[in-house]
């Protein structure tokens, strides 16, 4: 008995434990640590109570926190807008799209850093070659308008009714061609 009453006072003895003592080097103690965290809560908390404990009267302060609080529903309402666009007007949504494909991929990475930003993420964009992003871009202009008048085209053509002559476009479906030669007759 002496021998372990000897250990035991060793760890456990004088108001010390020595097994937390050790275990404490290499975990943190879930209780102090939730006590660091309350206290650091409750300090945010003040410092938010006292940004807006004095109210803000003037016009420019209104104006401000209505500026503010635009853009989340504009980029909602905007993407909205471009599906219904797309259902009710697809050569105008596809002349747009096309329009969008010349935009160069610095300029995305631009906005795509700006909006991170705004909406609070951290964003940091990997370095771009500039030049070689231009270059590329211009090589597709060429295409892409190409694309639009072909767009236009389809435009055009799907206004104009059977009376009306304009520019013959073959089609190129023969299921289609035997199913209107079936049903018309």
């Amino acid at each position: 008995m002496g021998l372990i009453g000897g250990i035991m006072e060793v760890l456990f003895g004088n108001g010390r434990n020595v097994l937390t003592e050790t275990a404490a080097a290499f975990r943190e103690n879930a209780e102090a640590g939730a006590e660091r965290e309350a206290r650091l809560k409750g300090q945010a908390m003040s410092q938010f109570a006292a940004e807006f404990a004095h109210p803000r009267k003037g016009w420019f302060d209104r104006l401000i926190d209505g500026l503010n609080r635009l853009p989340r529903p504009m980029l909602a309402f905007g993407t909205i807008w471009l599906f219904v666009m797309a259902m009710t007007d697809p050569i105008w949504f596809a002349g747009r799209m096309q329009g969008i494909a010349l935009v160069p991929e610095p300029l995305w990475w631009l906005m795509g850093a700006i909006v991170s930003f705004y909406f609070g993420a951290r964003h940091q964009a990997k370095a771009q070659e500039f030049q070689q992003s231009v270059a590329a871009t211009a090589a597709q202009a060429r295409d892409v308008s190409e694309r639009v008048r072909a767009v236009e085209a389809l435009g055009l053509g799907a206004s104009l009714t059977e009376g009306q002559s304009g520019p013959a476009t073959p089609d190129p479906n023969p299921a289609l061609d035997d199913w209107r030669a079936r049903n018309h007759d």
